[in-house]
């Protein structure tokens, strides 16, 4: 299920980076440079972050249903005469 996630979250900053690199300039004085700057690091910060995790995430294990430890049968111990 994360590794879904984690590939939307990929796929909408990559959508995101292809939309807004064209209208940001970074070379511009003041506080528009700054502010173009800012966004393009965050933004590549967070598609590589979830790069990341999409590539180095664990993978999961499926059990088989006579090992998964929930559906063993329990053998209690009975005392009579105790």
């Amino acid at each position: 299920m994360n590794h879904n996630r984690y590939l939307l979250c990929l796929l909408i900053c990559a959508m995101l980076l292809y939309f807004g690199v064209p209208k940001l300039n970074v070379l511009a004085p003041g506080k528009e440079g700054l502010f173009a700057a800012a966004w393009l690091l965050l933004a590549f910060l967070s598609a590589a972050g979830n790069l990341a995790a999409f590539l180095y995430a664990p993978k999961s294990r499926k059990v088989p249903l006579d090992r998964q430890p929930h559906l063993k049968e329990r053998k209690v111990p009975r005392g009579y005469g105790n």
